[in-house]
Formats: structure tokens, C-alpha cells, sequence
């Protein structure tokens, strides 16, 4: 029993004490260490195992403290409650000043404490992950993290020697989260998190689940980012977005990897800044409405794209650090285009240093392989069903669309996502709690982050890529659909191009692969999209998939980007295809940008613009694009000659638009078309027309519609229909 001051310290600071500090196995450094009263004094204890004294520097007295319980434990009586500054002294006679972690007060309150174990945490990385602030009067960064079954845990980093038995963090109650203020730590530092086991076994270096910044690839720590105080322009913009991402404008979205379209000197990355510039000028004056990019949240392999993330709060630090990501995304505003980004919470990889086992124990993921871990990727799936992981997920989209102003997020892979049979034999899948297989908690995330998203959000847009049948992907998530704003058209993409790859003598008999797609076109919101995965893996390239020869090639590469911009649904193209890149993409290298010193790929390029100019200045090709009464056909049935007609519509006051393809390389003079009245009509666009690199045939000047019935219309004309073209027709009055 303590009898005095000094007995109070050594009751406080036994022995078993000291050296569990010293073997860093201590769990509560806050509880022995810092400020306490003790024997009806203040003590101070302070520990550094590189010290051989210590002094307390307060009020402008120096304070010594005396050697306690074994090297590198100090402590000492101070007067009053004034704050104070710890002075080592090393083995050679260096002298250091630091302020102690341990003197400060916790952070995080008790708001934040409630929302984050209740798993509705909104904003949960401004309360978790690492921030730069002012706390009690002194600059420092906040580090706090969520790990529930971990015994102890510290943060190490560059600032203390990456030694784990100096900074060991304060348990916050139930909730799991831990946390601490340190002092001097800043801008640019690296850190991980040091975690022991409920077992006692320490785990692997942890990067920040929440982290902003990361050490360049194959360096893996989290980096210290203090991503306040951006100064946005693009309030415009902002205030308009709304109307530019519905499903009733035109939009055409140019997908892009940064790393690979375009490198510069001895093959370096392009960064933020100079894509903020050459990206951003180049998809404006393509005509594109949207960017999307490949995922940059970081990710430690260059071959998964980005598509296997370990840092989800992270811009990647391969093209910049995150102000000036948001370079990127300001620039593209001023200039009028939305920013997608690609965005993965299906699945995330193994990595030691990510979110496996994080805390000891299947966190964020299912403990069970049959529900958490896909074979196809060799990657770990996020257990839905606990709230705080769909917490992290649902804020980290908020966290994109707040902190960086994104426009849009593209969901990776929501079909692996809504089955859980996805990609099982039988047997290997656990079943829902009705036996089926669907996967109840995915879906139930999906609803509540759309919900978010739009609610915190309105004039952003979702878009889910989704292989399957699934019903209502697009539908509101009050009448019963997931609440995505669009929906990939797999379905169309996978059969117009089987059929594009058929030699064009051969089409006739696969008639039904271009025509298909219309008896579903206005069950969704679709986006047609032709994608970064159509062109990787020995699938070649749009080109290579072409028959042909060279000239063939391209004139099908027309005729298809014209019967797809003419189609109804929203447009995507990835990098390199607007031009006819030849090779397979390879995300190692730059696109083939020297294609466009061959006529042909240049016209092919020009084609992709001016059909983006005519999409976006034409309403019937925009406006009602998942309405069944924008669209009319007028000829579906012309197997024989492989030719397709119809009619798109806005709305009463918008000139209609009919569309022409002949997907042979054989010529139709005076081929008649039904036309939806009498009078001028003209070639809007001819995709044989010379300066796409064409023979420039087609129909010079006015086409005449004359009153009579024909493809159910009231006029018709007969025109001349080239090989292998797409032809837009508009009223000429």
C-alpha cells in the first residue's frame, strides 16, 4: 500500500510495468505514462529508450527527471497544471526537445465515437486515418484507427524510428477505434500501424485503412496528407453538373488509364498536373462530355489497373500527391467535362500490409473462403453484413464525391458482388438465409450507398457494371431497384461486336446480334460500352478484331462507332479505340499515338469527334435514350443485305434523326427507306465520307422524301447506301 509520493510512483510504475514498456507489450501507455497525480503530487513520467536524461522544460524552468524503474523510463513532480516540453539527452551528449503525446487529451468525441460503433459514420475520414491539426494550442497530426480485437496498438513512421514501443495508442471504449496526437508530425511523413493480436502475436506493418497518401509502389507505408484548404474554381460547374449527368443528356464518356495514355521521358507517368493540361484538352476537343478513370485509389501492382486497391482513401501517389489530383478534376470542370471515377468495393487483395486480417482476426472480410475470398482474382471479399465495414465503403464514396468533387462512380464488378454463387462450383458457396443466391447484405450496401451518394450529392451519377439479368439495376431504390443512375449494356457490347468480327458476307446470318439489343434497350438506363476489358488478354484491339484488310478494317470500325453513337444508350470508349490503336493495350506503355500519322487512323479520330459533336447537338440522339418512345424501327429485318434503319426522337419539337448501316462491303444504290415526312432531308453524317478516311460515296446534297407509305412511314426516298457505312439522316428545313 502506497504510504508516501514515492511509494504512489512505485505503485504506479512496478516493475512488471516498466519492462512491458520497455519490450513494448505494454497495451495503455496512457494510463502509466504523462501527466498524473500521484501521492498528491503531479507526476510526469516520460519514456525514450534512446535517453540517458530527461528534463522537463515548463514555464521557462527546467525540470529534471529522474531515472525510475530501468533505462529509459523518467519522472519527476511539476508544479501546477501548465502545460511542458519533454529535453532528452542521448549516450553522446545530443540534446532533443519534444512535446508528449501523452500529455494530450483524446480527439475524437463522443459524436463521432457513437456514429462510427453504430456503423452510420458518414464522414468517417474525418474522424479516422491521419490528420494535421492544432490540438490543445500545438500542431500536430491525429492518428486514430479502427481495430476491435486488437490487443495494442502503436504507430510508427519515420518520426520515431519506426519503433513501436513509443507511440502505443488509446483505446476508445467499445467502439475498437484507437487513437493519438502527436506533436511536430506533419505533411509528407510515413507511418504504419504496429498491432498485436488478441493472442499476443504481433501482425504484420499495417498501412492506414483511411489513409490520404502513400509511399511510391513497392513501398507500401501510409504518407502523412493534409488534404484541406483547396481552393476550387469550379462553382459553375458544380451548379450545373446536375443536368449534364442526367438520363436525358448526352453523355460520352473517354475511359482512361492515366499510367498508359500517354508517358513521358524514359517512359515516366504523366502526372495530375500536366493530365489537368493534355488530357483535359484532348478529350474537350474530341467532343467527349465525361472522363473516366481506371481506379486511382492506391494500389500496390501495376498489373491490376488499380482494380485490386489496398488504400481506398488514397489518390495514387504515381501521378501526384492529392491537391494535385484535384488539379486534375478542377481543370476538367473549368473546361466542361465530368470526372468518373472507377471504383472497386467488391473485393481487395491480400497484401500483408492491407486490410487482411487487419486486426487479427477476418475484419473487413468474411472468415469463411467460401463467402470471402475470390479464386478468380486471389482476392479477399468485404463482409457487408458488418456495419462498420459497410460504413468504411459507403464513406469512402462519399469521401470521393465531397473531398474531390467527383462527378460519378463506376461500380467494378457489381455482378460478383450480387451472387453468392458467383463463380462457385456447388458446393463451394454459402447459401442466403432463404437458400438462395443472392447475396442480401451486397445488395442491401449498394441500395444504402446510391442513397447516400444521391442524397448527399443529387447531380452526381452511379453506374454499375453488371454482366447479368439482374432486374432493376437503374430503378430508384424506393421501388425496389438498386438505385444505380445507369447500368453498363454488357449484353449489347458482347453481341454487336461477336457479330462485327464475322466475316461481313457471313453477317447475314447473325442478323439477330445487332437487332437483339433492342428488345431490351429501354428496360435500364444503359451505357454502351466499349471498355478497357474488350481490348486486354489476346483480345487484340478494336482494330485487330475488325476483318479485313487495313482500309476494311477501319471502314467497319466506322460503320460500328456510327451504328453505336446512332444507338440508343449513353456512349463509352476507351483510350487509344477512337483512333484504331492496332496492339492490345498494355499498361506499361503509352497508347499508339503514331497510329495518327496513317490517314486512315486520323480520319477514324476525326469520325469519333464529329459523331461526338453531332450526339451531343442533336436532342433525338440524346434525350430520350432509355425511353421506348425515342425509338422507332424502320428496318430490322434486312438479313440479306445486312442493313438496319430506324428512327431516333426527342422531344415534339426536336427534328427526328433515321439511321442507315450497311454492315456489307457491297454498295445499295436507290435503296428505299421509309422517311417520317415529306421534304429535305440531309446526310448529317456519312462515316464512307473522304475526310474519315473513306471513298467518299454517299448522297451529295439533298435527299427528297415523297409522299408514300413505306417502312410504315408516310414518305420515302431512295438513296444511295455506301459499303460498310453508317449514314444520319436530319430534316433539311
Amino acid at each position: 500500500m502506497a504510504t508516501g509520493p514515492d511509494s504512489a510512483l512505485t505503485d504506479h510504475l512496478t516493475p512488471e510495468v516498466a519492462e512491458a514498456i520497455r519490450s513494448g507489450t505494454h497495451d495503455n501507455l496512457f494510463a502509466v505514462l504523462g501527466p498524473h497525480l500521484l501521492g498528491g503530487l503531479r507526476r510526469v513520467i516520460a519514456f525514450d529508450p534512446g535517453a540517458v536524461a530527461m528534463a522537463a522544460l515548463c514555464d521557462g524552468q527546467t525540470i529534471g527527471l529522474v531515472p525510475v524503474a530501468g533505462g529509459g523510463l523518467f519522472a519527476g513532480a511539476m508544479p501546477g497544471e501548465a502545460p511542458y516540453t519533454l529535453q532528452g539527452t542521448g549516450p553522446d551528449g545530443a540534446v532533443w526537445q519534444m512535446e508528449d503525446p501523452y500529455r494530450f487529451a483524446p480527439v475524437l468525441g463522443e459524436i463521432d465515437e457513437y456514429l462510427i460503433g453504430e456503423g452510420t459514420h458518414h464522414a468517417l475520414w474525418r474522424a479516422l486515418g491521419a490528420h494535421v491539426c492544432d490540438h490543445q494550442a500545438v500542431r500536430g497530426t491525429h492518428f486514430a484507427v479502427w481495430a476491435p480485437d486488437a490487443r495494442r496498438v502503436a504507430v510508427v513512421g519515420d518520426f520515431n524510428g519506426w519503433d513501436g514501443r513509443r507511440h502505443v495508442m488509446r483505446r476508445r471504449g467499445a467502439t475498437g477505434v484507437w487513437e493519438i496526437f502527436l506533436p511536430g508530425v506533419g505533411e509528407g511523413v510515413a507511418y504504419k500501424y504496429q498491432i498485436t493480436g488478441a493472442d499476443g502475436a504481433p501482425l504484420p506493418l499495417k498501412a492506414d485503412p483511411l489513409g490520404f497518401g502513400s509511399q511510391h509502389p513497392p513501398e507500401n507505408a501510409s504518407v502523412v496528407r493534409d488534404i484541406g484548404g483547396y481552393g476550387w474554381r469550379d462553382g459553375g460547374w458544380m451548379k450545373t453538373r446536375a443536368g449534364r449527368n442526367a438520363r436525358g443528356a448526352p453523355i460520352s464518356i473517354y475511359e482512361v488509364h492515366l499510367g498508359s495514355w500517354r508517358r513521358k521521358a524514359k517512359g515516366r507517368r504523366i502526372s495530375y498536373r500536366e493530365a489537368a493540361k493534355e488530357l483535359v484538352g484532348y478529350a474537350t476537343e474530341m467532343g467527349f462530355t465525361h472522363l473516366e478513370l481506371l481506379p486511382v485509389s492506391e494500389y500496390p501492382f501495376d498489373g491490376s489497373w488499380g482494380y485490386q486497391p489496398v488504400g481506398l482513401y488514397a489518390p495514387t501517389v504515381r501521378h501526384g500527391p492529392p491537391h494535385e489530383f484535384r488539379d486534375l478534376v478542377d481543370a476538367a470542370h473549368l473546361a466542361g467535362l465530368g470526372v468518373i471515377l472507377d471504383w472497386v468495393p467488391g473485393h481487395f487483395p491480400s497484401d500483408a500490409h492491407g486490410l487482411a486480417q487487419f486486426d487479427g482476426t477476418a475484419l473487413y472480410e468474411h472468415a469463411d473462403p467460401k463467402e470471402g475470398f475470390h479464386k478468380d482474382w486471389n482476392t479477399l471479399i468485404y463482409n457487408y453484413g458488418r456495419r462498420e465495414v459497410k460504413n468504411f465503403l459507403i464513406a469512402n464514396a462519399l469521401y470521393w464525391l465531397e473531398e474531390y468533387h467527383i462527378d460519378g462512380l463506376r461500380v467494378d464488378a457489381v455482378a460478383s458482388m450480387l451472387y453468392r454463387d458467383y463463380s462457385r462450383e456447388p458446393g463451394q458457396w454459402v447459401p442466403n438465409k432463404d437458400g438462395g443466391n443472392h447475396n442480401y447484405e451486397a445488395i442491401e450496401f449498394l441500395r444504402a450507398m446510391n442513397v447516400a451518394a444521391y442524397g448527399a450529392h443529387p447531380g452526381i451519377l452511379t453506374v454499375a457494371e453488371e454482366s447479368t439479368s439482374f432486374p432493376k439495376v437503374s430503378a430508384p431504390v424506393h421501388e425496389g431497384g438498386l438505385g444505380f443512375g445507369f447500368k453498363w449494356n454488357m449484353g449489347w457490347m458482347n453481341d454487336t461486336l461477336s457479330y462485327m468480327a464475322e466475316d461481313p458476307l457471313n453477317r447475314k446470318h447473325h442478323h439477330d446480334k445487332v437487332t437483339f439489343g433492342l428488345h431490351y434497350a429501354f428496360s435500364e438506363n444503359y451505357v454502351l460500352p466499349i471498355s478497357h476489358d474488350e481490348v486486354v488478354h489476346g483480345k487484340g484491339s478494336m482494330y485487330t478484331r475488325m476483318p479485313g484488310d487495313h482500309a476494311t478494317k477501319l471502314a467497319n470500325l466506322r460503320a460500328y462507332y456510327g451504328f453505336m453513337w446512332g444507338h440508343p444508350g449513353k456512349k463509352l470508349l476507351f483510350m487509344g479505340q477512337e483512333f484504331g490503336q492496332v496492339l492490345e493495350w498494355n499498361h506499361d506503355a503509352e497508347i499508339g499515338w503514331h497510329h495518327l500519322d496513317d490517314p486512315g487512323h486520323k480520319g477514324l479520330q476525326r469520325l469519333v469527334r464529329d459523331l461526338n459533336t453531332l450526339y451531343r447537338g442533336t436532342p433525338a440522339l440524346h434525350v430520350k435514350d432509355a425511353e421506348p418512345d425515342g425509338f422507332e424501327w424502320l428496318e430490322g429485318g434486312d438479313a440479306d443485305q445486312s442493313v438496319i434503319a430506324w428512327i431516333r426522337r426527342g422531344d415534339a419539337a426536336d427534328k427526328p434523326v433515321v439511321m442507315l448501316t450497311n454492315f456489307t462491303p457491297v454498295e445499295r444504290p436507290g435503296y428505299r427507306i421509309g422517311l417520317p415526312h415529306v421534304g429535305p432531308w440531309r446526310e448529317a453524317l456519312n462515316t464512307e465520307a473522304g475526310l474519315y478516311g473513306g471513298a467518299n460515296r454517299g448522297n451529295m446534297g439533298r435527299i427528297d422524301a415523297r409522299a408514300g407509305e413505306s417502312h410504315g412511314q408516310p414518305a420515302s426516298a431512295r438513296l444511295y447506301l455506301p459499303p460498310l457505312a453508317t449514314l444520319f439522316l436530319i430534316p433539311d428545313d
